[in-house]
């Protein structure tokens, strides 16, 4: 057993200067806040000794950082007190190694220090500084930081200790943000952790690429081969200033280099549109190298026009760009030859709210609104003309803001759909809302009109993990499986009119009758009997695919149990397939 280890004080900011840091920027002054007196004015708290590392001696107005002269990591943990503005690595104290913030907290709206921990184990025997930054101004833009130390009994502990990707209930086959630096529970809008709107979704030279919001803060990046397993990079890039947004967009590949974004042709531009939190803006970012690095365009905005949610792609019959951008609760149209000078066509689509996404599937344009209702219809490259009324494309509660992947058509060309799974709850967790599982769209007719079509990619079948079957008739009540678990189940089913048949999913009902489905909604009727169901079951979703992706209908939930029930009315005939899961993580 290791012999406990003294704590090792890295700074205690008493000595009244900065001897060894290294200022930039006027926010943290010639020393750090020296005297009871002077604290006690600047309701500071909670801290020992004499002194705190302040930016607030002169208010919330100036901004800069100040880094620490190197030291070993030594100990298992490093623990500190911090306060002020909470405004993650804009109001910080940062930990570095090699020069990359590792560990960062910031304050909680709140001059009272709190005390907290980093552990360090992974980093033991290396170089570290530590690094105060200031870059906010106006309410609550400072910092304040105490008594940094290492040690191996710290007096809190981080937030989270446990292993990444293995948290209690964390999805293991959707994907959700993960903490690089920061160590929070329950992350919430603007925090790391948390997602929301999908935007940009890509395909480029064999990599799909995930863009989501963190509320308007930066655009979350992960990358897969396959849309089963991703890898979440460092965000793709971040608002401008502090407050002044990126909002939801989407991304095209330059292949003509229309935008001159590239010095070199063969290597076109990804770039990405987004919107201002002033909902007017429209500006672009741009990356030369598959996205892992970018750059605000420096003549943003590219267009002054309200609102928000522009959706970009090439209109190849006409040879130019079209955007679709969302304001006044209708759809703009405006197009480009070069992706920067835009014309509106006066052309709108009205009766549209938010993250518009538009394509060609099976001959005929498909239009999403952001809430997952579409139509159907023709476009000519400047007006699109419906010929449907508006339907849903999946009718569960935790379907929003949905995206497919653009540029397919160089790959495989299926269109493939995912959503934001809103408001879903994960108690005591540091991450925050997850992603639908990809689903290919398809266009068929039902009753002589065009119905999106949704089911799981073909790259499910890649996490089958054990597969059971059964077949047989459920006189009252029988188990499919008394182990919880993620689960693929596949349905053949017949049920009599009159009866009811009810897939409890860990205390979660799916409730079928004839021809209608309820997952934590209304009965959703089907065009005719139902008789085929597959169900995604998750740690804290369930997706329900009735009769080959005619209904869809995502849902979030909470396990209240456990295993798989099958409880009928009446006899109902089945027969099941059941594929336990592998995590994609």
């Amino acid at each position: 057993m290791r012999p406990v280890r003294g704590d090792v004080v890295v700074t205690d900011f008493e000595t009244g200067g900065w001897q060894g840091w290294r200022l930039e920027g006027d926010a943290f002054g010639a020393g750090p806040v020296r005297g009871a007196e002077q604290l006690v004015r600047m309701d500071i708290r909670g801290y020992r000794g004499d002194s705190v590392a302040s930016s607030e001696l002169n208010g919330d107005g100036p901004t800069g950082t100040a880094t620490s002269p190197g030291f070993v990591i030594e100990r298992d943990y490093l623990a500190y007190s911090v306060g002020g503005g909470d405004y993650e690595y804009s109001t910080c104290l940062n930990l570095l190694v090699d020069g990359e913030i590792v560990r960062s907290a910031s304050g909680r709206r709140s001059d009272v220090l709190t005390p907290g921990s980093w552990d360090v184990r992974e980093f033991a025997g290396r170089t570290a500084r530590l690094q105060l930054v200031d870059v906010a101004t106006g309410d609550w833009g400072h910092v304040n930081a105490d008594y940094v130390v290492q040690t191996d009994r710290p007096l809190v502990r981080p937030a989270y200790e446990g292993q990444l990707y293995r948290e209690a209930w964390r999805p293991q086959q959707h994907f959700t943000a993960r903490q690089f630096a920061m160590n929070r529970l329950h992350p919430g809008m603007r925090e790391e952790g948390w997602l929301n709107d999908l935007n940009g979704l890509v395909y480029y030279e064999g990599e799909y690429h995930l863009f989501a919001q963190r509320w308007n803060k930066c655009w979350i990046h992960a990358v897969s081969n396959d849309l089963v397993h991703w890898e979440e990079l460092a965000p793709a890039f971040w608002e401008e200033a502090l407050d002044t947004g990126v909002q939801s967009g989407s991304v095209v590949i330059d292949y003509g280099n229309t935008s001159g974004l590239s010095d070199d042709p063969a290597n076109p531009a990804m770039v990405a549109f987004w919107s201002r939190n002033d909902n007017r803006s429209q500006c672009v970012s741009f990356s030369l190298d598959k996205g892992r690095t970018w750059q605000h365009y420096p003549g943003n905005p590219i267009l002054d026009l309200p609102e928000r949610d522009p959706k970009i792609f090439r209109y190849h019959p006409g040879d130019h760009w079209v955007m679709m951008l969302y304001g006044d609760q209708q759809y703009h149209l405006l197009t480009s030859t070069d992706l920067l000078h835009w014309t509106d066509t006066g052309n709108v689509v009205p009766n549209s709210f938010e993250c518009p996404d538009f394509f060609e599937l099976g001959g005929k344009w498909v239009l999403v609104r952001g809430d997952g209702r579409y139509s159907v219809g023709d476009f000519d490259g400047r007006r699109f003309t419906e010929q449907t009324e508006q339907l849903l494309s999946d009718a569960g509660p935790n379907f929003y803001a949905t995206q497919t992947w653009n540029n397919t058509e160089t790959g495989d060309n299926r269109r493939i759909q995912a959503a934001w799974m809103r408001d879903g709850v994960y108690p005591g967790m540091p991450f925050n809302q997850q992603v639908t599982f990809p689903c290919e769209l398809t266009l068929r007719t039902i009753n002589g009109r065009p119905h999106l079509f949704r089911t799981p990619i073909r790259e499910l079948a890649t996490l089958h993990a054990r597969t059971t079957t059964w077949s047989g008739r459920v006189e009252s009540s029988h188990v499919l499986t008394d182990s919880p678990g993620e689960i693929d189940l596949r349905i053949d089913l017949d049920i009599p009119s009159g009866a009811t048949l009810t897939i409890t999913v860990s205390g979660a009902p799916v409730v079928l009758t004839r021809d209608t489905v309820a997952s934590g909604t209304a009965a959703q009727r089907l065009s005719g009997p139902l008789r085929s169901l597959q169900l995604l079951i998750d740690r804290t979703s369930i997706e329900v695919f009735a009769n080959d992706g005619e209904l869809s209908i995502s849902r979030c939930f909470l396990p209240t149990g456990t295993g798989v029930v099958l409880t009928s009315t009446a006899p109902v005939a089945v027969s099941t397939v059941l594929h336990t899961l592998k995590p994609v993580w």
